[in-house]
Formats: structure tokens, C-alpha cells, sequence
């Protein structure tokens, strides 16, 4: 009796163990160049179809701490992906523009591309396979 009330217990605690299995992997974004504390910081996981046409796959907010935040995007399924991110000085949930066209709060993303003009999935994808990822974003 004792060796199946055992055996059972093993098989409990084994099906427990693959119901949180993780179905995808996380993404860690720290951005630590804020130049204030002030608002928060917004970021998207976008695909190639939401970049720069609203929201993305995944929204985060935090809060700016000693003008550094890290963000944790979670369960991402594999493919291509861009994260972008925005500090929202004035906690209105947008990007502001000054009269020239031209943001007037910080922003960046991955691959940290600087160049003039709007930014491209392209020079701001990378690709999610099995493993989690860490990056660091300038504004």
C-alpha cells in the first residue's frame, strides 16, 4: 500500500510540475539612461503587422526608480519581434510632438538603432527561439 500511495504522489507532483511549465520564454528589457523620475516608462512587444500602428503584442508600465526600470514580457511563442519603449513624462499614455514633428519625451528600442527618421521593425527585430533573453535599451 505504501509503495502505491508513493508512486501516486510522484505522479501528482509530476503532472503539478508540467502544468507550470512555462509555454514560452520571457524577455527582460532594462532601460537605466532615464533622465528623470517623473512619469513612467510604457514598452510593446510588437510583430512585424503592430509596429508603429498601435499597441503590441504585449503592453508593459513601470514606474522609474534612480532613472533605471526593468520589464519582464512573458510566455512569448517564438518568432520576430521588436520591443519599443517611451518614458511618458506626463502619464498621458502617448507620445508627445513637438510643432516640427519631433518627440518631445524620450524613446527607444531594441537594437537600439539611432538613426534619423522613424524607426523600422527591421533595424529593431530579433528572433525568439527556446531560450530567454535580456536586453538593454538607451532612450
Amino acid at each position: 500500500m505504501k509503495t502505491v500511495t508513493l508512486a501516486l504522489s510522484f505522479f501528482f507532483v509530476s503532472l503539478i510540475a508540467m502544468a507550470q511549465k512555462k509555454s514560452g520564454v520571457d524577455i527582460t528589457i532594462t532601460i537605466d539612461n532615464i533622465t528623470s523620475n517623473e512619469g513612467k516608462v510604457l514598452a510593446g512587444l510588437h510583430t512585424a503587422e503592430t509596429f508603429m500602428k498601435g499597441p503590441g503584442v504585449q503592453n508593459l508600465q513601470s514606474t522609474i526608480e534612480d532613472g533605471k526600470v526593468t520589464l519582464t514580457f512573458t510566455d512569448v511563442a517564438p518568432g520576430n519581434y521588436a520591443v519599443m519603449a517611451m518614458h511618458d513624462a506626463n502619464e498621458n499614455n502617448r507620445m508627445d510632438y513637438q510643432s516640427n514633428g519631433m518627440p518631445k519625451e524620450s524613446y527607444g528600442m531594441s537594437g537600439n538603432d539611432m538613426t534619423m527618421g522613424p524607426p523600422s521593425f527591421d533595424s529593431a527585430q530579433f528572433q525568439v527561439n527556446e531560450e530567454d533573453l535580456e536586453f538593454t535599451i538607451r532612450f
